[in-house]
């Protein structure tokens, strides 16, 4: 039987996030200590685990069917690759950081100025659309250490917390781009591993669904209902049961997490109560 052959992160935090969204979605791994790969018990699939780096290169040979990557990446080797659906997680910005008792009004202040960087073509692209011309020179790993050293006067790195920066006395100026994880697709996917990537994909698209919305229970007088009705339209409408409390309805519906705290103020108003509101794991459309 034919398998689909993904490929995440040998380790870190890209590699935790992949491997927790591929059990979510209710696919089981048997992920021995020190595997490079590794096999679902109950799905289609084997998972490949690769330095970030050479993820690209290995979807554009087909070696691997899929991969879970970072946008940022993508970006650096990879541009001419198909994604297959953005994951929302791991998500990191790739910008420029000064000693921070440098001034800086905008990328013109990079002219003729010496950048350290992990992503020469990002930056490359980035400069070159601005009109700029700089040194780069092109460090694998530690890079924020170059200005302390008289190497570089500017870096281009990956930015999460900006906890690093900080300790090495930086400070972030400008913004390349903003990353996440994505689903990634080889051209040389076969028909068959391409069917078992649509049904993975469907699956994703669920979770992620479900991590965007929260079910909601609440009570509400009779009078009321329509006024919340329309604060919590759901997918279709919300669902409506009587109480054994004669004038009094349960509402049942589903709130965009980044609503949630306004819309939960605005039921309150309207004379809500009892407002009970559960986790979604998954939402099938």
């Amino acid at each position: 039987m034919s398998k689909l052959k993904i490929a995440v992160q040998k380790s870190g935090r890209l590699h935790d996030d992949s491997m927790r969204i591929l059990k979510d979605v209710g696919i089981a791994i048997d992920n021995g200590k020190e595997q490079l790969k590794a096999s679902a018990k109950n799905f289609p699939l084997e998972v490949f685990y690769l330095r970030n780096g050479d993820i690209p290169q290995y979807l554009k040979d087909g070696v691997v069917d899929a991969a879970i990557i970072g946008q940022n990446v993508l970006v650096e080797k990879g541009e001419d690759l198909s994604i297959v659906q953005k994951l929302g997680f791991s998500t990191c910005k790739v910008s420029v950081a000064i000693p921070k008792s440098k001034n800086y009004n905008s990328i013109k202040d990079l002219e003729g100025k010496r950048i350290a960087t992990s992503y020469p073509n990002t930056v490359n692209q980035f400069l070159k659309k601005n009109g700029v011309s700089a040194n780069l020179h092109i460090i694998n790993g530690s890079v924020e250490i170059a200005p302390n050293i008289g190497l570089a006067d500017a870096i281009v790195d990956i930015v999460s917390s900006g906890s690093t920066l900080f300790k090495n006395g930086l400070k972030e100026v400008d913004v390349l781009l903003k990353s996440e994880a994505v689903l990634v697709m080889s051209p040389l996917i076969s028909s068959g591993n391409k069917e078992i990537l649509n049904k993975l994909q469907f699956r994703l698209q669920s979770v992620l669904k479900g991590r965007q919305n929260k079910y909601v229970l609440l009570n509400a007088p009779n009078e009321q209902l329509e006024a919340i009705i329309n604060i919590l339209p759901g997918m279709n409408s919300p669902t409506i049961l009587p109480l054994a409390k004669e004038g009094w309805s349960s509402l049942h519906s589903v709130i965009n997490k980044n609503e949630f705290w306004q819309v939960i103020d605005e039921l309150k108003s309207n004379g809500a109560e009892g407002i009970l509101v559960c986790p979604i794991e998954n939402m099938v459309l």
